[in-house]
């Protein structure tokens, strides 16, 4: 019998949502060794909580320093705080926000128009570098599901670690975008890398479902595997709209509260555990609809076959 995630959980008779998942561990079976990732969490959504929970993860974090970050389409409703991300990013020595050209069209679909949208939301505090504006770098899949190269953006080479600093919310094809959202097609080039992580390289159009959730791993696990230990993650649940950043002004408005921030070195338990916190919470229904009807869970379940990380977790309230 097929079952849902929701009503799995509905089974299990979960009912906490919020803070009170200390030692939620995820919802699959229990890890042979017992070992857990560590995520940290907080309800607070501030710059204060944020820094805080970044010194928790932070051990591997030196040299030049950049800062994955969703800077939005023009005017966009959701994107994170300006003023949150400024005092964040001023706690980080030689540390610069890095973006990506899109593969469609738009207002961020080119170098020009990015720089200037940057300036239209706000992103002037700091450098930001479109990494793609000079061309790719190939960065080699090793063991992936169908991708054995991806192009990045070639100044991604210019850095020493990797802050991946992501609103979590929806997303339109991939059912919700976390930190593997964030690198995976974030990191990619605009004419080449976000091409081959939509298929349209190698299937001639815009794939959907399991096999994008599969893609999007293996770019995000090149990724990883680059950075090593100098890659961290940061979730930040707030206005958590079925749609991402990308829909801009379009994007629908949230119908859940904010949840809070988490934090792990692990790229899966820290998307794991929002995933979680989503659906153990009593109005994510809508975003659990868009989360399912795109198969998005694979995302998490493609992480974990490809070692890219822990399903299991401990929750550690700050």
């Amino acid at each position: 019998m097929k079952i849902s995630r929701r009503n799995f959980i509905k089974m299990a008779g979960v009912t906490a949502a919020g803070a009170a998942l200390y030692n939620f561990g995820g919802f699959g079976s229990a890890a042979a060794d017992g070992e857990k990732s560590a995520v940290y969490f907080t309800k607070q959504i501030d710059a204060e909580h944020l820094i805080q929970l970044y010194k928790k993860i932070n051990g591997e974090i030196s040299g030049k320093v950049a800062i994955k970050l969703h800077t939005g389409e023009p005017h966009g409703p959701n994107i994170l705080p300006r003023d949150m991300v400024q005092k964040f990013q001023a706690q980080i020595p030689n540390s610069t926000i890095i973006e990506a050209n899109t593969a469609y069209g738009g207002a961020r679909s080119s170098t020009a128009s990015h720089k200037q949208t940057l300036k239209t939301n706000g992103w002037t505090f700091c450098p930001v570098d479109i990494i793609d504006e000079d061309g790719d770098a190939d960065y080699p899949v090793n063991g992936g599901f169908h991708l054995k190269k991806v192009a990045v953006g070639a100044h991604l080479n210019n850095y020493d670690s990797l802050i991946v600093l992501t609103h979590f919310k929806g997303h339109a094809m991939g059912g919700f975008g976390g930190s593997l959202k964030n690198i995976a097609i974030g990191c990619a080039s605009g004419k080449v890398g976000k091409r081959e992580v939509h298929g349209i390289v190698d299937y001639g159009r815009w794939v959907t479902g399991g096999v994008f959730m599969e893609l999007m791993a293996d770019s995000g696990k090149a990724i990883c595997d680059h950075f090593g230990k100098k890659i961290i993650f940061i979730n930040v649940m707030r206005r958590m709209s079925v749609d991402c950043d990308c829909a801009g002004t379009s994007a629908a408005e949230p119908t859940m509260k904010d949840i809070g921030i988490a934090a792990s070195t692990d790229i899966l338990a820290v998307d794991q555990a929002c995933v979680d916190m989503v659906y153990a919470a009593p109005d994510g229904k809508d975003l659990i609809n868009r989360i399912e009807s795109r198969e998005g869970l694979r995302q998490l379940t493609a992480m974990k076959e490809l070692g890219m990380g822990n399903n299991h977790y401990d929750l550690i309230n700050i």
